[in-house]
């Protein structure tokens, strides 16, 4: 049994605790660290808890504690992460791990000349259909990857603290943007390197010093893209989207907004629908099981799992570190306007990586450009002559 000291008793922190104690889990919260006294009760009250504290080293330092979850606003992460140093602790924290890649360096290195097990809490890797989506890729049934893509936009976070750049480090591109990249990044390969970023970026409806609003696309070192979508300006809900595009084929998903549950009411006792639902009445949106749809349950299944085997987890804060140098990238680019190199102190994966051959051979005087059967029946190919560049057809019997 993980025993466990939160700290965090808002909306995240409670996520996360339903999902470690809202099945017969083995593991078990013990300490809860809260700002607020009477948040920290609460917490303490609703998922029985036996140490509450407004010190957040006392929860840490608690000798009942084995890790330290950490689920508080951003720019507490590197205070939090150094006393888990101090003492010893594992721990795991929300993304992103900081807020900017400076701050996810120091937290990087800390850790590991701690010599303590860190695990980096990024929900969006764990959802099922990415893990079987991600199978597929690995097993090569698209091919060559090309362009990925991922959207995450919703009417906003919940939290005060969100909304303030100082606190938070950032608007959407942080808050969202890590999930996007770092499922972008997970499809194309998280051994090949980001190189470079183009980023448009504005504030269009909220009253904020933050962008609300963010598109961008990645190049990586093999030559493949990868793209982001994200808003805090978008209405109608959650809505989370992958597109996967390779030499041999491609895959949609749509994790939250449309799952097959429709449902509709009139609102007389209607109440919590899902995460970020704008409406109880009407045509809604239901999820089926919440906490395993966004991977919480695998998540933590991988985190325990790695820790209680004396691995590392699936994401580390390594992973969170590469995210925030990409994410800093983007964010240089929305300034500039041109495309903006992401730089990388520290790099564990492959180097000097070249882009895959596009070329196909047809036959030793041409390259297939493309094959199809028309809708009259005859099957036709379209090659390039290999000394001269010219295109022809041909049609086959």
């Amino acid at each position: 049994m993980a025993k466990i000291a939160m700290l965090g008793s808002g909306f995240i922190g409670r996520f996360y605790a339903d999902s470690l104690q809202g099945y017969r889990s083995r593991d078990k919260i013990v300490s809860i660290y809260s700002r607020r006294t009477e948040s920290a009760q609460r917490f303490a009250e609703d998922y029985k808890v036996a140490h509450h504290t407004t010190n957040m080293e006392e929860a840490i330092a608690n000798p009942d504690v084995d890790i330290v979850c950490i689920a508080l606003p951003n720019n507490l992460h590197e205070a939090a992460v150094m006393l888990c140093c101090l003492h010893r602790k594992a721990v795991m924290t929300t993304k992103p791990l900081g807020r900017n890649a400076e701050e996810a360096k120091r937290m990087l290195q800390a850790v590991e000349q701690a010599g303590i097990f860190n695990g980096y809490l990024e929900d969006l890797v764990y959802t099922p259909k990415f893990i079987k989506a991600l199978e597929s890729v690995k097993e090569g049934a698209l091919g060559r990857i090309l362009w990925a893509k991922s959207r995450e936009t919703h009417p906003g976070p919940h939290s005060d603290w969100f909304w303030d750049i100082e606190q938070a480090g950032g608007g959407c591109i942080l808050d969202l943007g890590c999930h996007c990249v770092e499922i972008t990044r997970s499809y194309i390969g998280k051994d090949i390197k980001p190189v470079e970023v183009m980023c448009w970026a504005d504030t269009q409806v909220k009253p904020i010093d933050a962008e609300d609003h963010a598109i961008g696309l990645v190049k990586y070192e093999n030559g493949a893209i990868g793209q982001f979508e994200v808003s805090w300006t978008f209405r109608g809900g959650l809505d989370l989207r992958d597109e996967v595009m390779g030499s041999e084929g491609t895959i949609w998903i749509n994790s939250f907004l449309r799952t097959g549950f429709d449902m509709f009411t009139s609102g007389k006792g209607a109440n919590y629908v899902a995460e970020k639902a704008e409406s109880n009445t009407g045509w809604l949106f239901p999820v089926g099981d919440e906490l395993n749809e966004l991977g919480y349950n695998h998540m933590f299944m991988d985190m325990f799992n790695a820790m209680e085997a004396g691995e590392d987890p699936k994401e580390t804060f390594y992973d969170g570190y590469v995210v925030n140098c990409i994410l800093d990238a983007a964010y240089r680019s929305a300034k500039s306007k041109l495309w903006e190199p992401v730089q990388l102190d520290i790099w564990r994966g492959k180097t000097g990586v070249t882009k895959d051959s596009h070329l196909t051979e047809y036959d030793a005087d041409h390259y297939l450009v493309k094959e199809e059967v028309t809708h009259y029946g005859a099957k036709k190919v379209i090659l390039k002559n290999k000394k001269t560049g010219k295109i022809v057809e041909r049609v086959m019997e």
